[in-house]
């Protein structure tokens, strides 16, 4: 079903006139109360019809109803404005921000107004314009044409004042246009908006004005509207709204456009409240302070619910519609075969071709003037790719809603902060995208080096442009990034502007503050510390030392201590290879390490299966930095730094065997430190301890645990160790059929965590042993055997062959 804007000639109107114009006096407007101004005045009452224009005196207000991001909306305010060849232009937005309109013609699209509270990060807001926007088209005209632009809303020092969601103060609280597509029968608004707006003639490839268009729009939203009573936030909205046209009207300007949502047009136009009505309603708002920029904004957070609530799901088909009028559904389906050509598949002209035919096809038998995003992307979907959803799911996200990032100019107010961040990422090659980007970095080459600083910096400061991945290569000099800019990145920025004028700078100033607040935890420290080094922040790292030291000596829960230590041995790590300092570090770490030592015997006592869980983790980690602090580190003499790494790794493996003697342990934890042990060739009688620890004596469970401990490194040692294969081996086969049945979920976890090759090779040890052998020289019972048989058979799906065979 089609449906289009009904065509009407527009109502002759007869502005009001006071009784001084028929004795030759300038002609006026009552404002009631028997006084009247110049018709070139600002009225109390506004004199208007539903046809979106207002009338006082000679000056008209002709207001313009769009749907923010809408390419149809966006090219008819465009054509409409050089007809009117208005003398202002009043467009829906923070008018904090009218002297940042001047800059737009040197922003690249889209971009977005960042309304901000210093100091209350979370008291921002954002404005997003795309270079289909009604709003941005309406600013370029005007500032191409010398005509006077501002902004007519709420200002958004009211608008952040309010702590409610800005869905919750839209007071929308009905889709206008869903109702709209809903009278004309159609069951998705999206669909309904591309056929009688996007997809028109007038609108797409003509003169809007040979169709009154905008007086459509407008009878449109006042029958919706019939009824409706906004609420509070609206209502100051709208009065705002009419105040700034007053104002315009009392600066002389006699022909002025407004463009807003159509939603406001009934509120602008007819039968308006006095300005007497307006300011009451305007008394007493809340207002804190607001500050306003430019910054760069995306295609895919247009989708976004942000300023006035506008939000689009194809961003880069509307994009499309605005700068290919002519034969949009053959050169989209072409740029599609582009992109899958740029993946590597197979698709030519003639597969163009066919899929525009079947995008034509299908809107033809639905009825519709042009095919829409639904009929191209089946033609898509059928033709292009085969039907391929990943194929499709390409097109959705470089097409449909595209990776377009804006761009501001140097003229753009910006903090100190994000100037220096702009000018690194010049020098360092940098470029922000709104796609994954990954790099792999080398930290042996300078330039690599520097961005690594800068994006680790970054990190400090919240701005999570890079997220660090796991190198492919080996070797703490590597790293891999995924980068991707967001706009709240400005937004977080701003919010540390005053922790310095430099990257650097903010970033130590920020670790200073972080090491500083009493609630940091230990873990915390140390995860700081290992932060300044990568981020190269020496002038920040005493300070956070120091705190880290202080908190260390009054931290008396070794598991803290255990769970700190690995992040320092891999702080001091990455300082020596990155040419850092990391003076102080080796002897907190040793400190730590003793601390540890002394108070692991206590800790492991008396404990359940999921504590004892969680100490075995800590122990691995901490065994596994002993491990690196006994590696020879560059800057340091090898046998200072062989003795220093012998010592604190002797302290450390004797405290484990001390430990490991124990009675009382948990089975889990003795076996994991006998293996720890073992590996270390700190033991010779493993065997011994195993065989004790299967005996007869003890619950099968604690032997399962301690099976799982002692396995958990992996299960090459069964297979070059048939002692020790065997003793597992008696242990299972010895156990009664109920007690094997409670281990049972115990063995198949551990046993389920060797890799593949190593249970098949454990399998063929077992097979070959000399028991197995002795097995196979016995008898076979074939009548005993036949039903276990037959059973297997029926499993493995080669039932009757037994019986066969049999």
């Amino acid at each position: 079903m089609t449906t289009t804007p009904p065509t009407r000639t527009p109502p002759t109107r007869t502005p009001p006139t006071s009784s001084g114009a028929a004795a030759g006096g300038e002609t006026g407007v009552p404002v009631g109360g028997g006084v009247s101004v110049p018709a070139a005045g600002v009225a109390g009452v506004l004199v208007g019809d539903a046809a979106g224009v207002l009338s006082v005196g000679r000056a008209r207000v002709f207001v313009l109803g769009v749907r923010h991001h809408g390419p149809g909306s966006a090219r008819a305010v465009r054509a409409e404005l050089e007809r009117l060849r208005p003398d202002a232009i009043l467009i829906e937005g923070p008018p904090e921000a009218d002297s940042l309109i001047p800059l737009a013609p040197d922003l690249e699209p889209p971009v977005a107004l960042l309304a901000h509270v210093p100091g209350a990060p979370a008291r921002a807001a954002f404005w997003p314009f795309a270079g289909f926007s009604p709003e941005w088209q309406a600013i370029l005209y005007g500032t191409s044409a010398g005509v006077p632009v501002r902004f007519c809303d709420l200002p958004a020092g009211h608008a952040l004042a309010d702590d409610r969601d800005d869905r919750e103060m839209s007071g929308m609280r009905a889709d206008p246009i869903g109702s709209l597509a809903a009278a004309a029968g159609y069951d998705d608004p999206e669909r309904w908006w591309e056929d009688v707006v996007e997809h028109r003639g007038d609108t797409v490839s003509g003169p809007p004005h040979q169709t009154p268009w905008f007086e459509v729009i407008a009878e449109a939203m006042a029958a919706v509207r019939e009824g409706y009573e906004p609420d509070e936030r609206e209502s100051r909205r709208e009065a705002y709204m009419r105040k700034t046209i007053r104002a315009a009207l009392k600066q002389g300007h006699t022909r002025i456009a407004v463009i807003c949502g159509a939603w406001h047009v009934p509120a602008l136009t007819g039968t308006l409240p006095s300005a007497t009505a307006d300011n009451a309603v305007l008394r007493g708002l809340p207002k804190v302070k607001a500050e306003l920029t430019w910054v760069p904004w995306t295609y895919g957070r247009l989708a976004s619910w942000s300023g006035y609530g506008a939000g689009i799901t194809s961003p880069g088909w509307y994009h499309h519609l605005f700068t290919a009028p002519d034969r949009p559904i053959e050169r989209w389906l072409a740029e599609a075969a582009a992109v899958l050509r740029d993946e590597g598949l197979a698709v030519s002209s003639a597969h163009v071709i066919e899929s525009v035919r079947l995008a034509d096809s299908l809107a033809a038998l639905r009825g519709r003037p042009l095919a829409g995003l639904g009929e191209v992307t089946e033609a898509a979907r059928a033709v292009l790719c085969e039907g391929d959803d990943l194929a499709v799911e390409l097109i959705q996200r470089r097409l449909v809603v595209g990776d377009r990032l804006g761009h501001v100019s140097d003229g753009t107010p910006m903090v100190p902060l994000q100037r220096d961040l702009r000018d690194q990422q010049r020098r360092l090659k940098l470029k922000p995208e709104a796609l994954d980007r990954e790099i792999d970095l080398d930290l042996r080459k300078p330039l690599d080096l520097d961005r690594s600083h800068l994006l680790h910096r970054l990190g400090l400061l919240g701005v999570g442009w890079g997220t660090p991945g796991q190198a492919r290569g080996k070797g703490t000099f590597r790293e891999t990034w995924t980068l991707r800019w967001r706009p709240e990145h400005d937004l977080a920025l701003i919010e540390h502007a005053a922790l310095g004028t430099t990257v650097v700078a903010a970033a130590a100033q920020r670790a200073g503050d972080l090491a500083g607040e009493e609630s940091a935890a230990l873990a915390e420290l140390t995860s700081l510390v290992e932060q300044c080094l990568l981020a190269d922040l020496p002038q920040a790292l005493p300070g956070v030392l120091a705190a880290l030291s202080a908190k260390a000596a009054l931290d008396t829960d070794v598991t803290h201590l255990m769970a700190a230590l690995p992040a320092m041995v891999r702080a001091h790590r990455y300082g020596d290879v990155r040419g850092t300092s990391a003076d102080g570090l080796a002897v907190i770490v040793r400190s730590m390490l003793d601390r540890i030592c002394v108070g692991l015997p206590v800790a492991v006592t008396g404990l359940d299966d999921d504590a004892a869980a969680g100490v075995l983790k800590h122990v691995d980690a901490v065994h596994a930095a002993v491990a690196l602090l006994s590696e020879p580190q560059a800057g340091t003499s090898a046998a200072l730094a062989e003795g220093s790494g012998a010592a604190q790794r002797g302290r450390w493996m004797a405290t484990l065997r001390g430990i490991s003697d124990r009675p009382d342990l948990h089975g889990l934890i003795e076996g994991r430190l006998t293996r720890i042990l073992l590996d270390a060739g700190e033991l010779d009688d493993a065997g011994d301890r195993m065989s004790r620890a299967m005996s007869r004596g003890h619950n099968p469970a604690r032997a399962a645990a301690w099976v799982e401990g002692f396995l958990a490194g992996g299960g090459l040692l069964l297979v070059h160790d048939p002692r020790l294969l065997g003793l597992v081996d008696g242990w299972l086969t010895g156990l009664p059929g109920d007690q094997f049945t409670d281990v049972l979920p115990l063995l198949r976890r551990t046993f389920g965590s060797f890799a593949a090759p190593e249970r098949r090779a454990i399998g063929e040890r077992l097979r070959s042993s000399e028991r197995d052998q002795e097995r196979g020289e016995q008898d076979v019972d074939e009548r005993r055997a036949a039903a276990a048989a037959a059973t297997v058979l029926a499993i493995i799906g080669r039932a009757g062959i037994g019986e066969e065979s049999t």
